[in-house]
C-alpha cells in the first residue's frame, strides 16, 4: 500500500493525464465522424459483431497468415498488453487498499504465473522487433519504392521515431512492474509461481534493507501505472493506437465479401447537381469506416508485400495510402501545444484544402490497381484499401473526367454495343456456330441459364471455353439455355474503372431481361460475371443464384453424369482472384482436375495467396502502368518454373489450367509465354471435355500444327493504324499452343479430318508470279498478297481480261481481322455499317487451315459484271497479259470483287474501258447487288463460307473460256507466255471517253448503323473530263 502523500499525488496525476488521454480519444472520434455516412449498415446484429471482433482479436489468426516469426513476437506483445489491463487494475487497487492476490489458492497461482510469464514474453517480443528493425532490416520494414507518394512526415522517419518511443514506453512500463514485484517477492521470501520476478528480485535486491525494498516497490508502482497514464496523452497520435482501433474495425466490418463493391445511391441526382459529389476527392469524402481504417492500420506493410502492382515496380502502395491518410488527419488536427483544449477546424466540420491525389496516393498509383483484393485479404486489421481506390476512380471518371485514354474505347463499346470490345451485338451468338445451343426463346423453361459473357462471345480463346462447356452440358443431359443476343455486358469493367453510371445502365438492362426470364440458376464461365450478378446486382433489385462453371461441372462429375478418362499431362492451376480470393472457390476446379486422374502441381502462390494475372480492375482494357515488369510476366515466370521443376512434365506435357477467360488471355499473351510453346493454357472445361471424349472414344489424335493461333490481347497493346480501329500489320501474334487434335474436336458435328499445315502469316513485299514451267502445277502455292490501306473507294467494276486456259489468278489475299472485318454477303445490308472507330478492336481467330484460302472470283452468266462479296478485296495491280477482246455474249468475264465499307480498293492503272462495258456497269448499282443477298438474314447462324459458293454454276461453254478454280484447290500458275513485268507508276489520264462507274465513298467514323444506300455519294462520282476525283470523308 502507498503512503498517503503518494496516494494523493498519484490521484491528481491520474486525473490530469487521464483527462488528456480521454480528450485525445474524443478528438479521434470527431475526426472519424467527419467521414461521409457509410453506404452499408455497420451496426446490425451488434452483439454478434462484438463477439466476432473479440474472437478475431484474441486468436490473432489474421496476424499469423504471414510472417510467422514476426507474428509470434507481435503475439507476445499483444497478449501481454491485453493481460496487463487486468494486472494494472489489480496493482492500482493494491496501492490504495489491502488487496493482494497471493499464490495460496489455484486462481492466485494462475494469475501470478500468467503475469510473470507474459511480462517476460513482452520484453522478449519488444527487444526482438527492435533488433530486427535496427540491425536486421528487410524490404518489409517501411521501405517504399521511389514512385510511391509519401507524406512529408513519413519521409522524415516519423514511423521509426514513433516505434522507438512506443518500444521504450513498453519496456519501461513492464520493466518497472517487474522491478516492483521483484522487490516485493524478495521481501516476502520469493514465489515459485513467479520465477522470473523472483530471479530479478534475488539478483538485484539480494541483501537490501527493508526500507530500500519498500522504496523499490513504490518506484515500481509509479513507473508501471504512472507511465500508462502519461502515455495516454500521447497514445491517440501513435501507430499503436491500433490496439484499440483494430477491434473496432473488426466489429464494424462489412458483411459482404471483398469482391462486392458498396452501392452508390442517388447517383442520378448527384450528377444533375451543379457541384456533384461523386466518389472521393478529399479526406472528408471518404466514408467514416475508411477513416477508421487509417487509425486501425498497424503500418506493417503486409498489404504492400502482396500487391501485384507494387511487386512489379509500380507506384501503388496500399500501405502508403493508409499511412498517408493518418499522417494528414493528425496534421490537420494538430495544435502548437498538445495541451491545447481546443478542437481543430476539420473536427468542427471544416473542409480540407488538399485533394487526396496530392498527399495520399498518386494518380498513376490509382490506375495501377487490379482490384485483386490481396491487400484486403492479408490485412491484419481488415482495412479496405481497394475501396478507397475505387472511390477515387469514380470521382476522376465521372466528375474530373481524367482517366487513361485507352479506357474510352472500352466505355464507348459498352455504351453503344453493350460489350467492351465494341463489336456488333448481332455477332454475340456467333461463338455457337455449328453447335445446337438452345436460346431462352427456344427453351423458355431451362434448369440453368448459361451466362456466356462478353469474353466468350467475342474473344476467340474464350469462345473455345464456351463451346467446351455447352458440349459438356449436352453430354450430361442438362436442361439449359442461353440468352443469346439478349445478353449484355454485366458492367464489371465499367464499375471497377469508376464509371458507375455506365455500370448501372448496363446492369438495369440485364436485370430487366433476367427478371422476365426468372432463372433458377445462372452458371457463368467468367468469375467477374458470376461475382457481379450474384453479389452486386442485388443492390439494384436483381436477386439471382449464381455459380461458377467449375462448381457446376464438379456436381455433374460427382453425380456420374460425366464419365472421365485419365489424362497424362502435368497440370498446375492458377486461382483467379474473382473466383478464389473474392468468392472463396478453391476446391471445385481442383476436384474436377483430379477427377481426370491428374495430380495438380500447386504453385507457391496459390489459393488465398494467389498472385493476380494483371487483368482485373479494367487493366485488360488499358496500358499497364510503368514498372519494372508486367504483372502477367511475373506470374508466368512462377508457373513455368513450377512446371519445369516437375520431372513428369517433360514427358507428359505441361498444361496451365485456369478458370477465367481474362486470366487465360493475359497469361497466353504475356511476352514470357511467347517463348514457351511447350506450355499449353486451357480452361478446366476444355480439359474435362477432352477427358470425357476420351472416355467415350470420341477423341481423335492428330499431329500438332507447327504454327499456333493468335490470342486476343488487351486492346491497348494492339497497334492501331491511323486511328481507324484497324489492327496494324505489325501487331504481335500471341501464342496459344493449340494442337491440331483440339481443332478436330472443337466441332464434333463435322467429319473428322486431319488438319493441314497452316502457313505462317507474314507481310509480303511484292507479289511475284512465276512461270508455270518453273513450278509444277501440283506444287504451286497460292500467292498471298500484301495487305495495305487503300486510298480511295470506288464502285467501278470492269471485266478482267480473259486469260488462256490453264492459267488463273492467285486466290485473293486473306484479310486481317479488324473491327469491321469479314462482313459476308449473307448478312443484311444493315450489317455493313461500322461501329465507332474508337471501339476496342479484337483479333479474330482463324478457322481451320483448309478454309483459309478464299476462292477465286465466281463466274457469272451475263456480260454485266456481278458484284461479289462486299468483303472481298480488290486484287493488286499486275502486268497485263495478252490483250483480250471485249466481253461477248458467248464468253464470260470474271468480275472484280467490290470493296467493303471498311476497305478502300487500290487504284489499278490501265487503259480506259470500252464504252459498252462501262455502260453496263452504270446500269448495275451497288445497292442492287447488296440487296440481292439480303435474304440470308433469316438463316439460323450460318457458318462463314467463301463467297464463291454463292455464285451460280457456269455453263459448259463458259468454262472453256475461263476455268473456275475450286475453293480449296491449289492455285494454278499463269502461262509462261506472260512473264512478270515491272509495275508502272500510275498517272491520271487526261481524258476518259468512257462513262465511269459511280464511286462509293465511305464514312470511316460512323457511330451508329446506317443503311447501305447511304454509302454512295453523288458528289463523289468521277467526271469524264476531270478524271478520278480525290476521296474525301463523308461529313
Amino acid at each position: 500500500m502507498l503512503p498517503l502523500s503518494s496516494k494523493i499525488l498519484f490521484f491528481v496525476f491520474a486525473l490530469v493525464f487521464g483527462g488528456l488521454g480521454a480528450w485525445g480519444f474524443y478528438r479521434l472520434y470527431l475526426r472519424i465522424r467527419r467521414g461521409a455516412p457509410a453506404s452499408e449498415t455497420r451496426f446490425d446484429v451488434l452483439g454478434g459483431r462484438i463477439v466476432s471482433a473479440l474472437v478475431v482479436a484474441l486468436t490473432q489468426e489474421r496476424t499469423f497468415r504471414r510472417r510467422s516469426t514476426i507474428s509470434i513476437f507481435h503475439a507476445f506483445i499483444f497478449y501481454g498488453f491485453a493481460y496487463y489491463l487486468l494486472v494494472n487494475l489489480v496493482d492500482g487497487l493494491e496501492g490504495y487498499f489491502h488487496f493482494v492476490i497471493t499464490s495460496n489458492h489455484i486462481w492466485g497461482k494462475i494469475y501470478n504465473s500468467l503475469a510473470d510469464i507474459l511480462s517476460f514474453l513482452v520484453l522478449l517480443g519488444v527487444v526482438g522487433l527492435v533488433v530486427r528493425r535496427l540491425f536486421l532490416p528487410s524490404k518489409r520494414d517501411f521501405r517504399f519504392n521511389g514512385k510511391s507518394l509519401l507524406h512529408p512526415l513519413v519521409k522524415n522517419n516519423y514511423i521509426l521515431r514513433d516505434s522507438l518511443i512506443v518500444s521504450a514506453f513498453i519496456c519501461f512500463h513492464v520493466g518497472s512492474r517487474i522491478l516492483g514485484q521483484g522487490a516485493k517477492l524478495e521481501l516476502e521470501g520469493g514465489d515459485v509461481w513467479q520465477p522470473f520476478s523472483s530471479w530479478v528480485g534475488s539478483t538485484l535486491f539480494g541483501g537490501a534493507s527493508e526500507s530500500a525494498l519498500y522504496n523499490w516497490r513504490v518506484f515500481g508502482y509509479w513507473g508501471a501505472l504512472g507511465s500508462v497514464l502519461a502515455f495516454l496523452a500521447y497514445f491517440p497520435y501513435t501507430k499503436h493506437i491500433h490496439i484499440f482501433m483494430a477491434p473496432l474495425n473488426y466489429a464494424f466490418k462489412r458483411t459482404a465479401n471483398s469482391g462486392t463493391l458498396p452501392p452508390m445511391k442517388g447517383l442520378e441526382a448527384a450528377m444533375e447537381s451543379e457541384d456533384p459529389k461523386i466518389g472521393v476527392e478529399k479526406l472528408e469524402d471518404l466514408e467514416w469506416p475508411r477513416l477508421l481504417d487509417a487509425y486501425a492500420c498497424i503500418q506493417c506493410n503486409r498489404c504492400q508485400d502482396v500487391c501485384p502492382a507494387n511487386a512489379t515496380g509500380k507506384a501503388l502502395s496500399p500501405a502508403a495510402l493508409e499511412i498517408n491518410k493518418r499522417m494528414q488527419l493528425n496534421e490537420i488536427a494538430s495544435h502548437p501545444s498538445p495541451f491545447t483544449m481546443k478542437t481543430a477546424s476539420f473536427e468542427q466540420g471544416g473542409l480540407t484544402e488538399l485533394p487526396m491525389l496530392e498527399f495520399a496516393i498518386s494518380e498513376e498509383a490509382v490506375w495501377a490497381c487490379t482490384t485483386c483484393g490481396a491487400c484486403m485479404q492479408v490485412c491484419p486489421v481488415q482495412d479496405e484499401q481497394m475501396l478507397d481506390i475505387i472511390d477515387i476512380r469514380r470521382h476522376q471518371v465521372m466528375v474530373a473526367g481524367e482517366f487513361p485514354p485507352q479506357l474510352q474505347s472500352a466505355f464507348r463499346g459498352m455504351e453503344r454495343a453493350q460489350n467492351p470490345w465494341g463489336l456488333s451485338r448481332d455477332k454475340r451468338f456467333e461463338w455457337a456456330d455449328g453447335l445446337k445451343v438452345p436460346t431462352i426463346d427456344e427453351n423458355p423453361e431451362p434448369d440453368i441459364i448459361y451466362w456466356v459473357g462478353c469474353a466468350a462471345s467475342y474473344d476467340p480463346g474464350a469462345q473455345k471455353v464456351a463451346r467446351s462447356f455447352v458440349q459438356l452440358l449436352d453430354k450430361a443431359g442438362v436442361n439449359y439455355a442461353v440468352l443469346g443476343k439478349k445478353e449484355a455486358c454485366t458492367g464489371d469493367s465499367a464499375r471497377r474503372a469508376g464509371n458507375e453510371f455506365l455500370y448501372q445502365t448496363l446492369a438495369e438492362e440485364n436485370i430487366q431481361t433476367l427478371n422476365q426470364v426468372r432463372p433458377k440458376l445462372i452458371v457463368a464461365t467468367c468469375p467477374h460475371c458470376m461475382n457481379i450478378i450474384g453479389n452486386e446486382y442485388p443492390q439494384l433489385g436483381g436477386h439471382y443464384q449464381t455459380m461458377h462453371h467449375t462448381e457446376y461441372l464438379e456436381t455433374l462429375v460427382a453425380g456420374g453424369q460425366l464419365q472421365t478418362a485419365p489424362l497424362s499431362a502435368s497440370v498446375t492451376y492458377h486461382d483467379p482472384c474473382y473466383l478464389g480470393r473474392h468468392n472463396g472457390v478453391y476446391d471445385a476446379p481442383r476436384h474436377v482436375i483430379q477427377s481426370m486422374g491428374i495430380e495438380i502441381l500447386e504453385l507457391e502462390r496459390s489459393r488465398e495467396n494467389s498472385f493476380c494475372c494483371g487483368a482485373g480492375g479494367a487493366q485488360f482494357w488499358k496500358e499497364e502502368e510503368a514498372g519494372e515488369q508486367r504483372i502477367s510476366d511475373n506470374r508466368f515466370e512462377e508457373i513455368q518454373s513450377r512446371l519445369d521443376s516437375a520431372t513428369a512434365a517433360a514427358k507428359e506435357g505441361k498444361v496451365l489450367a485456369v478458370g477465367c477467360p481474362f486470366c487465360k488471355s493475359m497469361l497466353a499473351s504475356t511476352p514470357t509465354k511467347q517463348g514457351r510453346d511447350d506450355i499449353v493454357i486451357k480452361d478446366v472445361a476444355e480439359l474435362l471435355l477432352e477427358s470425357v471424349q476420351r472416355a467415350a472414344g470420341e477423341w481423335q489424335e492428330a499431329a500438332p500444327a507447327p504454327a499456333a493461333e493468335p490470342v486476343a490481347v488487351p486492346i491497348a497493346e494492339l497497334p492501331v493504324a491511323d486511328g481507324h480501329g484497324e489492327i496494324s500489320a505489325d501487331a504481335p501474334d500471341a501464342v496459344v499452343g493449340e494442337t491440331a487434335s483440339e481443332v478436330i474436336n472443337e466441332q464434333p458435328e463435322e467429319p473428322a479430318q486431319p488438319a493441314p499445315t497452316r502457313k505462317k502469316w507474314g507481310q509480303k513485299d511484292e507479289v511475284s508470279i512465276a512461270p508455270v514451267g518453273d513450278v509444277p502445277p501440283a506444287e504451286a502455292e497460292p500467292v498471298r498478297k500484301k495487305w495495305s490501306k487503300k486510298d480511295d473507294v470506288s464502285a467501278e467494276v470492269a471485266p478482267i481480261e480473259a486469260q488462256p486456259v490453264g492459267s488463273a489468278e492467285p486466290a485473293p489475299t486473306r484479310k486481317k481481322w479488324g473491327q469491321q472485318d469479314d462482313i459476308s454477303v449473307e448478312l443484311p445490308p444493315s450489317e455493313t455499317a461500322a461501329l465507332s472507330t474508337e471501339a476496342a478492336p479484337v483479333r479474330k481467330k482463324w478457322g481451320k487451315a483448309a478454309q483459309d484460302d478464299v476462292s477465286a472470283a465466281p463466274v457469272v452468266e451475263t456480260p454485266t459484271p456481278e458484284l461479289t462479296s462486299p468483303t472481298a478485296e480488290r486484287p493488286k495491280w499486275k502486268p497485263a497479259q495478252a490483250k483480250a477482246e471485249p466481253a461477248q455474249t458467248g464468253e464470260q468475264a470474271v468480275s472484280e470483287p467490290v470493296p467493303t465499307a471498311t476497305e478502300r480498293p487500290k487504284w489499278q492503272a490501265g487503259k480506259p474501258k470500252a464504252e459498252a462495258d462501262t455502260k453496263e456497269v452504270e446500269s448495275t448499282p451497288i445497292e442492287t447487288a447488296l440487296q440481292a443477298e439480303a435474304t440470308a438474314q433469316n438463316a439460323e447462324r450460318p457458318k462463314w463460307k467463301p463467297a464463291a459458293a454463292k455464285a451460280p454454276a457456269p455453263e459448259a461453254s463458259e468454262l472453256k473460256a475461263v476455268p473456275t478454280p475450286a475453293v480449296q484447290a491449289e492455285s494454278v500458275q499463269p502461262s509462261p507466255e506472260t512473264p512478270p513485268a515491272e509495275r508502272p507508276k500510275w498517272q491520271p489520264k487526261a481524258k476518259v471517253e468512257a462513262t465511269s462507274a459511280p464511286t462509293q465513298t465511305v464514312n470511316l467514323e460512323p457511330v451508329q448503323e446506317k443503311p447501305t444506300e447511304d454509302l454512295a455519294q453523288p458528289d463523289a462520282v468521277t467526271q469524264p473530263e476531270t478524271g478520278r476525283k480525290k476521296w474525301t470523308p463523308k461529313k
